[in-house]
């Protein structure tokens, strides 16, 4: 490539050539060609070299500018051209490597690393692409972390910071630091660390008596004088190294003058956060670090009990213990008492001895990061052993609720409108699907609720559903609809569905007692990146978003967390029980989407839902409906039903009411017994019928071995529980359908007659 020099006098050249071409050329057309030519190259020789001299006025103001910027750094710092050509270099590398200007940078560290040409033409090329590039590098005797920046490919700043200035705070240069590997290694100590344990050990079991460190603990070194207590903090400063820090501490029973300077001198370079606490709680001493964390300002420390909260008993009595020498280097974890935002602090206490009087050193880490993660995994426990409970306690009524609306149906065949007793069956009846509802909620919230799922436009949903809602309001509040054009389609259940958006919306006109306004609203949303929001990671993709707001009296801070709990409700005893959003949680959760809330009191409330958007165009979903419709059964059916159920009432209605449709009924009360009834080779079954979660074998697992000799068996599968109680990834058994309890006498006979006919 030429430079504007070069490039500039070839032009010239052409320049002239044509000149020469016009005067010895005798052909007009010829010659004034030549001349056009000439002024031609002429005038561009002569604007790049102009061009070209502005750029370098340009680039050398900006790497002036750049030079005065970084002088007074104490990393050491350089200006350079895209060939490593050394511009600029400020006070301290100057000091160091006594430049010149023309040197090449990788000529200058030599010394430094190993590979200085390799490492130099890395970190560029990475620079290049991204702009910028850092690397930590360990050299010969020095660590250091390397950043590059490209303001232009031909203006580069490099900036080399020595181990001592890490950890977001100025470090004195004689405050012991060493660099580790991943499994320990030793991979680097700066001079302090060297005169402090008087050797140059590989492992970091050679160094301390008592590992795995803690970071803000106080553990034993082998020094150079023998053993020393020393306080530690590490940080992982990337590329799976760890930087520890080290500051000598005097014992606790021989404290002299020296060692309490030198505690004193340390306190507030370390870029730790540290307090000196008297046995009474009052803050003697907060070095930067601390004070910024506690948010004390230029105030007064005060009292430790005025600053955090939480441990479970009297702080108090807890420092008492730690200055008597008890419980000592034991973490304890706390929160602060700060107004601005929620903070949770790891705290070591550690005993030292300043005339002859106790005192107390305070070690503060910031666990916010680690109290978050073991609240949302508290929280996922307790949600998911709700959820549980709450599964096998519909199981149970399922059974009992299947009992009693079965033999009802008997007794209603027995009895017709005119009978006194009518009336009450009814009732029992109506009681006992009302129960089975209700069941039905804690179904969904455990996400075990038998689902029918379709491609669907919410946009029709909710305009089906306007009229009802419209009702459920009532006349003091608006319910207003707003819908996104571009809406794509969700699949989901849509029954489920205008469950959730009913619940909502009598939520909302609940919170609104004097009226107000509810908004619906429909909306195409496409994250481009993760979206973190409270405890849930949405992944990125197309979503719908449908936003329930309305102005009510909002949900206090305290209870947003609780909500969705089952059976938790801010309503009087008779109101509600508790179960509504817990439902709407559940569905949710079970069609693949999320729900958050966002709430302030006195303003309103909003619920955000967002469904996975289903692109994939929408089949015969819509035509296949109406095949499902009228087609009238027999009164009568034959065949033999094979009935393993272990509920005996459940059982035994099922038995009756098969028996009453003509069937010829075989039972069994676990999975054993109906294996050694289909050991006789002789008896003809057509059809079984079968719970799924029994006792010793369950269901799918017998029939599986059922059909190895009878393989065109039909099967019905019942259950307390959803669908999927069979298990994700589970192999799929052909010619069998799903009942789920509780059924009625119709369920029951009309599937088994679909089976077998």
């Amino acid at each position: 490539m030429f430079s504007p020099v070069a490039g500039a006098a070839l032009l010239l050249v052409f320049a002239t050539l044509s000149l020469l071409v016009s005067i010895f050329v005798d052909y007009r057309v010829v010659e004034v060609a030549a001349l056009a030519a000439t002024g031609t190259f002429g005038a561009i020789a002569v604007g790049w070299l102009v061009f070209d001299m502005i750029f370098r006025r340009r680039s050398d103001r900006k790497a002036q500018l750049l030079a005065e910027m970084v002088e007074g750094e104490a990393a050491f710092c350089f200006v350079a051209d895209g060939e490593g050509v050394i511009l600029a270099a400020n006070a301290t590398a100057r000091e160091r490597f006594n430049p010149t200007d023309g040197d090449g940078l990788a000529e200058v560290l030599r010394g430094v690393f190993a590979s200085s040409e390799g490492v130099l033409y890395r970190l560029y090329q990475k620079a290049l692409k991204s702009g910028s590039a850092v690397e930590d590098i360990t050299s010969h005797a020095d660590g250091f972390r390397v950043f590059v920046r490209c303001l232009t490919p031909n203006l580069v700043l490099w900036r080399l910071e020595p181990e001592v200035l890490r950890s977001g705070a100025v470090q004195r240069a004689d405050s012991p630091v060493m660099s580790l590997g991943r499994n320990g290694a030793i991979l680097f100590m700066n001079s302090a660390a060297r005169e402090l344990l008087g050797q140059r050990p590989k492992r970091l079991e050679d160094v301390f008596l008592d590992l795995p460190l803690r970071s803000g603990g106080v553990h034993l070194l082998k020094s150079s004088t023998g053993t020393q207590k020393v306080l530690v903090q590490s940080s992982n400063i990337g590329g799976g190294r760890v930087e520890v820090s080290l500051a000598t501490l005097p014992d606790e029973d021989h404290a002299d003058t020296n060692e309490s300077a030198d505690l004193t001198s340390n306190f507030d370079t370390l870029p730790v956060p540290l307090l000196k606490v008297a046995p009474s709680g009052a803050i003697l001493r907060a070095n930067a670090e601390a004070r910024r964390m506690l948010n004390l300002g230029a105030q007064a420390p005060g009292n430790l009990t005025e600053h955090m909260e939480g441990l479970g008993r009297a702080i108090k009595d807890w420092l008492l213990e730690a200055a008597e020498g008890r419980d000592l280097h034991r973490s304890e974890f706390l929160r602060l008492t700060r107004d601005d935002c929620e903070v949770f602090v790891q705290v070591t206490l550690n005993r030292v001895i300043e005339n002859g009087a106790p005192a107390l050193i305070a070690v503060l880490n910031d666990a916010t990061e680690l109290k978050t993660l073991e609240a949302q995994f508290v929280q996922s426990q307790k949600m998911q052993a709700i959820g549980q409970l709450a599964g096998g306690v519909a199981h149970d009524f399922n059974n009992l609720l299947t009992a009693i609306s079965g033999h009802c149906d008997l007794l209603l065949l027995r009895h017709d409108q005119g009978d006194p007793d009518y009336g009450d069956l009814v009732q029992i009846n109506q009681n006992a699907n009302r129960a089975a509802a209700l069941v039905g909620q804690l179904l969904a919230f455990s996400r075990k609720q038998t689902m029918q799922p379709e491609v669907m436009d919410l946009r029709d949903t909710l305009s089906d559903l306007a009229h009802l809602l419209n009702r459920l309001v009532g006349e003091k509040v608006r319910l207003t609809l707003k819908h996104d054009p571009l809406l794509p389609t969700v699949r989901g259940d849509r029954r489920q569905l205008e469950q959730v958006m009913m619940n909502l919306v009598v939520n909302a006109r609940d919170a609104m007692p004097d009226g107000g306004e509810i908004i619906v609203e429909t909306e195409r949303r496409v994250l481009r990146e993760p979206l973190h929001r409270d405890r849930a990671v949405v992944a990125p993709g197309t979503y719908v978003s449908v936003r329930i707001t309305d102005e009510g009296v909002g949900i206090p801070k305290d209870k947003l967390q609780k909500v969705f709990e089952p059976f938790f409700t801010t309503k009087r005893t008779g109101e509600g029980t508790g179960l509504g959003l817990s439902t709407v949680y559940g569905i949710v959760k079970q069609t693949g989407g999320f729900i958050f809330l966002d709430s302030v009191v006195g303003q309103g409330t909003c619920f955000t839902l967002l469904f996975p958007a289903h692109e994939t165009p929408q089949e015969k979903t819509v035509s296949e409906e109406p095949e499902k419709t009228t087609r009238k059964l027999p009164q009568k059916g034959s065949g033999v039903v094979l009935l393993v159920e272990d509920e005996a009432p459940v059982r035994a209605f099922a038995a009756r009411a098969l028996r009453l449709r003509g069937y010829t009924v075989i039972e069994a009360e676990t999975a054993e017994d109906a294996l050694s009834t289909l050991d006789d080779e002789d008896l003809t079954v057509d059809i079984f019928v079968t719970d799924v979660v029994m006792p010793g074998m369950d269901g799918p697992t017998w029939v599986r071995k059922a059909r190895e000799n009878r393989p065109d068996t039909s099967v019905v599968f019942v259950s307390g529980y959803a669908e999927d109680v069979f298990g994700e990834g589970s192999e799929v058994i052909p010619n069998s359908v799903f009942l789920p309890k509780p059924f009625s006498l119709s369920d029951l006979t009309d599937t088994v007659h679909r089976q077998l006919n």
